[in-house]
């Protein structure tokens, strides 16, 4: 992979960027200011048959208890041993934090350290001896070790309580983050490309001469991956040195741990047990943790996502064997397979997606519009102007005819937010948290309502009022004119749907996989339904039904009198797509790479589409054709009656946002930073 400028850099590589919509177990920090160790050991995974009862996670429990000042922390500026002088505060836990530095032994350069920080309390409990026990072990692993997979260690110290340990800074994003900032699988390529390292970084762990080093704790967390491509492994602090035959504590993370690790038992299969689970992980978004211990077999890969070789699957297969004897017996093995899986032409890491030659054109956009970061916003099309959002947190309103730019409006968050209008005002949410009002003509601001979460959800107006979604689990109800709100509705969890009305019913979805219906008009709750999975679909309103889309990969249609199911319908991925009803059809996409048509009162099955990848962008429907972008990097153009391809239009990134139609013109944002205006008729 080129060089490139930091996170948006990797993140444009790989034609994912942030995600309109991320997964419920949503960061905290940014990763691109992560260091290369966690703050806190490892919390003590278990089955849920039996209670945990080893010391680590006793330690976990009780150093999550323990809340620390904002005087406990390191303030910029201040110097270590004076040589590490703080630059900022990168994150933190019960007991610790870890901070970027710089090097002051360099004065000529900026030598950038990760200084991760440990208090001891001032009474000599457990919690604090065994917390202790781990950094130290931590410390110590990690300077008996060289390898460019594994953080170098520089420096060791105590000071006025606190032990310091001094790392490598590890520049980058970890894959848990960057799957959370995607709307699908990563893909194969890319995924085997970084097992393949992680294989060679276990070797060399396994083949630790004078004992061998098993990890323990292998998780997409604890994968950095760097901006050149390569991957480094983070957070040794409950790594140990393997002793055949010798029981241990019971330790690791619930969902990636083999299952001897929870009888104490760590050895280096373990460590591909895994790693087969961060690979299934990665290729279906199934996160492990939330599935019940073991049940892997009961999910190949393939039933989430065609797109993966059989051959990789049946890697992934045996890596997650039950039985250790039936595992790979080296990581050594296990990478040779991994290179096999993939054809020649195939062995480096490649793009999501890339500009494609689609032969003769069958389109020349009117104009296209490059913006600083991707666009994952739906347009807005009003008095002969398009206003979207993009990730280089700006408003844009740009001439339809032209694409000339008339304005823009800088806030100080992403924008995924697709903005709606309404009385010469456009309304939109940014990743700052705040919901904006802003002019039409001028692009002054109107009025601004903060909340206490990202705003990802598209607003919907209605009766005078401004409805929309929060992060901070509450859906709110606000003057279009003023502001000022009515109401707000407590969802139990991040809620990136867009709201939709239906008569006197406001109805949307929330990540923990409910349907919610309330009252428009106070927002006190008439019925909630329970999906198996989190709810980023929009709903939408036909047939006294609310069809909305799931993570459990089904489209459901609610009754809208009880929120009582009508029927369901099952793909093989992840819903995010919000449905389109037209008539009796409904139209919508799933990550399983397809555009789908049913009967949108019975689910009957009428057709389906085929593209390169996932599909979570919404379908727009227009003189008789559906149009819908893929993560592919095309816009697809389906005869709306029949499915069949009349056109397609590539671009350089991944397409997650809608396309508006007005005026015999389409209008949709790619991944690539651009905004294309498309005829919808082909030039003579």
């Amino acid at each position: 992979m080129p060089q490139s400028e930091g996170r948006k850099g990797l993140l444009e590589r790989l034609g994912a960027g942030r995600a309109a919509e991320e997964s419920a177990a949503d960061p905290t920090q940014s990763a691109s200011e992560r260091a290369s160790p966690e703050t806190s050991p490892a919390q003590a995974g278990t089955p849920p048959t039996r209670k945990p009862t080893g010391l680590a996670e006793q330690t976990t429990d009780r150093v999550s208890d323990r809340v620390r000042k904002d005087e406990d922390f390191l303030s910029p500026g201040q110097r270590l041993e004076d040589r590490y002088e703080i630059l900022k505060f990168l994150s933190k836990g019960g007991m610790g934090a870890v901070y970027l530095a710089r090097d002051m032994h360099f004065p000529s350069v900026e030598k950038l350290v990760a200084v991760k920080e440990m208090i001891r309390t001032v009474r000599d409990s457990v919690t604090s001896r065994i917390s202790l026990e781990t950094f130290e072990r931590e410390a110590n692993i990690l300077a008996s070790l060289s390898h460019a997979a594994i953080p170098k260690v520089f420096d060791y110290f105590h000071h006025d309580r606190r032990v310091y340990l001094v790392l490598e800074y590890i520049e980058g994003t970890d894959l848990e983050s960057l799957l959370a900032e995607i709307d699908y699988p990563l893909p194969q390529e890319n995924v085997v490309e970084w097992a393949i390292q992680i294989c060679d970084v276990l070797s060399y762990l396994h083949s630790h001469k004078p004992s061998p080093i098993v990890f323990r704790d292998m998780k997409p967390s604890n994968i950095m991956l760097r901006h050149d491509g390569h991957v480094v492994l983070i957070d040794f602090g409950i790594a140990k040195v393997f002793q055949a035959g010798k029981r241990g504590t019971m330790i690791g993370t619930e969902g990636y741990s083999p299952p001897e690790q929870y009888r104490g038992i760590s050895e280096p299969r373990g460590d591909t047990y895994a790693l087969g689970a961060t690979l299934h992980h990665l290729l279906t978004r199934r996160d492990p943790r939330k599935e019940p211990p073991f049940t892997f077999q009961e999910h190949p890969v393939r039933d989430f996502n065609p797109s993966v070789t059989s051959e990789l699957e049946n890697i992934i297969s045996r890596a997650l064997a039950y039985e250790i004897e039936d595992r790979y017996a080296s990581a050594h093995e296990m990478k040779l397979d991994l290179q096999n899986a993939l054809k020649p032409s195939d062995r480096s890491p490649v793009a999501i997606v890339s500009k494609r030659a689609d032969g003769p054109s069958e389109r020349t956009p009117l104009w296209s519009f490059s913006c600083e970061d991707e666009i994952r916003s739906t347009p807005a099309i009003f008095e002969n102007a398009v206003y979207f959002g993009s990730y280089d947190n700006s408003l844009y309103s740009l001439e339809a005819d032209t694409g000339k730019e008339r304005w823009r409006y800088t806030t100080d968050g992403g924008i995924v937010s697709s903005p709606c209008v309404w009385n010469e005002t456009v309304f939109f949410g940014s990743e700052d948290q705040i919901f904006y009002a802003v002019y039409t003509r001028t692009g002054r601001i109107v009025w601004t309502c903060p909340t206490d979460g990202k705003i990802r959800s598209s607003p919907k107006q209605e009766y005078d009022h401004i409805f929309f979604g929060s992060d901070d689990h509450h859906v709110y109800a606000v003057s279009a004119k003023s502001g000022q709100e009515l109401w707000r509705f407590d969802g139990e969890a991040p809620i990136r749907s867009s709201p939709s009305i239906g008569g006197e019913l406001i109805i949307f979805g929330s990540d923990d996989g409910c349907a919610h219906a309330l009252d428009v008009q106070s927002g006190e709750p008439k019925w909630k339904y329970q999906t198996g999975r989190s709810l980023q679909s929009s709903p939408a309103i036909a047939h006294d039904m609310a069809h909305i889309g799931s993570g459990d990969s089904s489209l459901y249609a609610l009754d809208l009198a009880n929120g009582w199911p009508v029927w369901r319908y099952r793909t093989k991925g992840r819903i995010i797509s919000s449905p389109l009803v037209s008539g009796n059809t409904v139209y919508f996409g799933s990550n399983d790479h397809h555009v789908y048509a049913a009967d949108a009162r019975t689910g009957a099955p009428i057709w389906k589409h085929l593209t390169e990848g996932p599909v979570v962008a919404s379908p727009r429907l227009a003189k008789g054709a559906i149009y819908i972008g893929s993560a592919d990097g095309y816009l697809y153009c389906l005869d709306a009656k029949t499915g069949h391809l009349l056109w397609r239009f590539g671009t350089a990134g991944a397409i997650t946002g809608s396309a508006a139609v007005s005026g015999g013109v389409v209008y949709f944002g790619s991944a690539d930073h651009t905004m294309y205006a498309l005829p919808i008729e082909a030039d003579n």
